[in-house]
């Protein structure tokens, strides 16, 4: 009785090994995509975004595939080619979180305010002002300016006078997807 009762469950098991090992995995998520309609990534950004201009604007960006449970986003915009006074700290051009988990894109030319009617915070950047700072690197070679967005499952509990180091330290174990659009840009010296 007990060797019928092994070899029926033998039989039951190579008639659903096959199957169960042919089960189709399922497809990994789509990451999440950051472009914009106001340049290629990767492509020289228009000088009315840039310190070329006397009142440059923010680009537009818009994102999709926000990951499941996303309450808000971060966005952080630095030009990682730069050591100012020799430490490792870039120069911030922008920073916006509590961007609402509603929103998909930014507009061309964000106000530069401390905050915005959704709710989007935007503390100081290098030039110790809210919002967008314009790419204005001087020199024969090209900078990249990097805009880096982030997903989150909580909304920040800081205000506009935040620094970059307290909005990372704010996200850390909060991030579930990031994505990253760059151009370059540079003036020649006068």
């Amino acid at each position: 009785m007990l060797r019928f009762r092994f070899l029926l469950l033998g039989a039951v098991l190579l008639s659903t090994g096959p199957a169960l090992a042919q089960a189709p995995a399922a497809p990994p998520p789509t990451p999440m995509g950051l472009t914009s309609s106001s340049f290629t990534d990767g492509g020289i950004i228009p000088d009315k975004y840039t310190q070329a201009v006397p009142s440059p604007i923010s680009p537009q960006l818009s994102w999709t595939n926000a990951p499941a449970g996303t309450q808000s986003f971060t966005l952080i915009m630095h030009d990682p080619d730069t050591a100012p006074g020799h430490n490792p700290t870039d120069i911030l051009h922008w920073m916006a979180f509590n961007i609402p988990a509603t929103v998909s894109a930014l507009p061309e030319g964000v106000p530069t305010t401390p905050t915005l009617a959704d709710g989007t915070v935007q503390p100081n950047n290098f030039g110790k002002h809210p919002g967008f700072m314009g790419p204005g690197a001087r020199g024969a070679v090209y900078h990249h300016y990097t805009w880096e967005l982030y997903a989150l499952d909580n909304k920040l509990t800081l205000g506009p006078d935040a620094t970059r180091e307290q909005v990372l330290a704010a996200m850390n174990g909060h991030v579930l997807g990031k994505a990253v659009v760059s151009g370059r840009f540079h003036r020649p010296l006068m």
